[in-house]
């Protein structure tokens, strides 16, 4: 770990609080970033919250909301945060799955091909508008979020790690749009909708860019390295230990169960979400300072992780009735353990 982590117990511990593993210095660490972060997302702390968790947690991200509410700046301030690799694809109808991964290309001096690397090879890529480019580029991305590794030319190459999708599209905008595949989709661990700030957070944030400054980039400034890549995968490791009572599991499949038997739902959710329900109430717990998962971080997750992966029926539709409340409707009927 790094400086921000100087304070990891010695060598003199005892035996007992070397197996406890206490969460301070990942803690410390977590709030500093979620700390930097919000000096250029003003007003979107659960948005932050839930981005580092998804981070943490190993997993890609899938952000909704209408343009101008900082979508992209989240992905640049988290990037810079922990000076890990970053490029940006601006998703178009006519951009190429080469474009997202890469080529092999003739070298006329050398009379070979080599490989030419595509923005893939990152740390964190964001995918902008990805819904504004036809299935077979956004297919693209399929391979890397599942393995992590691209395969050009008939030989994989592993990307950075950690390696991070967050995707962006508009949900209101349609025209020119193409729809993400389902198989896609169940790859984002969670998917977020971002909202617009309160009243008292947007005069902040206008009083901010627009005295003295003739553009936005001050928000980008405030922001600094604070971590590395390292410090990063040790936080996911250590996620990965957080502990979850058995009965937690079954909590967790029951709900999952219930979107697959629950009326109106056209289709319910994989045993995938199962995993990734798990995998990030872990991460938040860890987000949160807490050394074990409490049910309360099971339901803070759930929407996130299950929004894009159930259909509604054609008639809940068409009464206006959304994903968000089917799942509150889940949570409610299915009885949370106590522990």
């Amino acid at each position: 770990m790094n400086e921000i982590n100087s304070d990891l117990p010695n060598a003199q511990q005892t035996a007992e609080q070397t197996e406890a593993q206490s969460a301070v210095p990942e803690r410390t660490l977590i709030q500093v970033l979620m700390d930097n972060i919000n000096r250029a997302l003003i007003g979107q702390q659960e948005i932050v919250e839930m981005a580092l968790t998804c981070l943490v947690a190993g997993g890609h991200l899938l952000i909704e909301g209408v343009p101008g509410l900082g979508k992209t700046l989240l992905v640049r301030a988290i990037a810079k945060s922990f000076s890990g690799g970053f490029s940006r694809i601006q998703f178009t109808p006519d951009l190429m799955p080469s474009d997202v991964t890469g080529h092999a290309m003739f070298d006329p001096k050398t009379e070979t091909f080599r490989i030419r690397k595509g923005p893939a090879f990152t740390h964190l890529l964001l995918a902008d508008e990805i819904n504004r480019a036809p299935a077979k580029t956004q297919s693209a991305l399929l391979e890397v979020m599942q393995e992590k590794k691209i395969t050009i030319e008939g030989k994989s190459y592993a990307v950075n790690s950690p390696f991070m999708v967050l995707a962006t599209q508009n949900p209101l905008e349609q025209e020119g749009t193409y729809p993400l595949p389902e198989a896609e989709l169940d790859r984002f661990l969670m998917n977020i909708h971002m909202d617009y700030p309160s009243v008292e957070d947007e005069i902040s944030l206008v009083k901010l860019i627009t005295t003295g400054q003739i553009d936005d980039s001050i928000l980008l400034d405030e922001i600094s390295a604070v971590t590395d890549a390292q410090s990063i995968i040790d936080l996911q490791n250590q996620a990965a230990e957080i502990t979850v009572d058995d009965v937690l599991f079954d909590y967790v499949v029951r709900i999952v169960t219930a979107t697959r038997q629950w009326p109106g739902i056209q289709m319910g959710a994989s045993p995938r979400a199962s995993i990734g329900i798990i995998r990030a109430a872990r991460a938040l717990a860890l987000v949160r300072g807490i050394d074990w998962v409490t049910p309360d971080e099971i339901k803070t997750v759930t929407l996130p992780v299950l929004r894009h992966r159930i259909v509604l029926s054609a008639e809940l539709e068409i009464e206006g009735v959304s994903i968000t409340q089917v799942v509150d409707d889940i949570l409610t009927q299915v009885s949370a353990p106590r522990i």
